[in-house]
């Protein structure tokens, strides 16, 4: 009922469009998808795209969509999602999308899973787009300590025990990864420990990851 700030500078009494004030939305539509890479690279990271670096707009976008309760930033950042998977596949092709599972605590604290909204809504953009795509989700995620309070070797143990095969999920997950491109998705990639751990987990079960796509990548700081 009340009006919405814009999610990129939080400006108040400003037009929207699709959460963003039109400076904002001027700024993440000129963005363009690009390979990232964390150093150094987990070993397992498969080849990783992004839509740009974790700051200025993206960030607070992503803020506002996840920890803010700006549910509706769905749809637009899911597009945009699609657009790191278009560029990080190529040309059109088959493609089977494998969001990286939430824990139920997440889920619970942001009212959903963020992700798996997401893929929902890129799966629809890349469909609408021509693109054959299927969507699968054979992991859960199993309680785990909050990565921000994790230095890079804590990320990385704490996201080799952090994923589970669903049971009875696997006879699918190989037919619908037959002749398709896997693409792993997630929001944010930081030491690419979790990227790593669940293409691993795929991987110990026969299931290959082709590429990852996410919608931003920190950037490293040095001291």
């Amino acid at each position: 009922m009340l009006p919405a700030a814009c999610a990129g500078c939080r400006a108040e009494r400003v037009t929207l469009r699709y959460g963003f004030c039109p400076s904002c939305a001027d700024v993440v539509q000129q963005i363009r998808p690009g390979p990232v890479r964390p150093d150094p690279a987990p070993p397992g990271l498969p080849p990783c795209f992004a839509l740009g670096p974790y700051a200025g707009v993206l960030r607070e976008a992503l803020l506002s969509y996840k920890e803010r309760g700006r549910h509706g930033l769905a749809r637009p950042l899911g597009a945009l999602l699609a657009e790191v998977v278009a560029t990080a596949v190529g040309t059109p092709r088959p493609v089977l999308l494998v969001p990286v599972p939430t824990t139920a605590q997440a889920v619970r604290a942001r009212h959903g899973d963020h992700l798996r909204r997401l893929c929902g809504y890129a799966a629809d953009r890349l469909t609408r787009a021509g693109w054959p795509v299927a969507v699968a989700r054979p992991l859960r995620a199993l309680p785990r300590a909050d990565s921000t309070t994790l230095d890079q070797a804590g990320r990385a143990a704490a996201a080799l025990a952090a994923f589970r095969l669903r049971p009875g999920r696997l006879p699918a997950l190989t037919r619908a990864g037959h002749g398709r491109t896997v693409v792993l998705l997630d929001d944010i990639v930081t030491t690419g420990a979790t990227l790593a751990a669940v293409s691993g987990t795929l991987a110990a079960v026969g299931s290959r990851v082709d590429v990852a796509a996410v919608l931003a990548a920190t950037e490293r700081r040095q001291r």
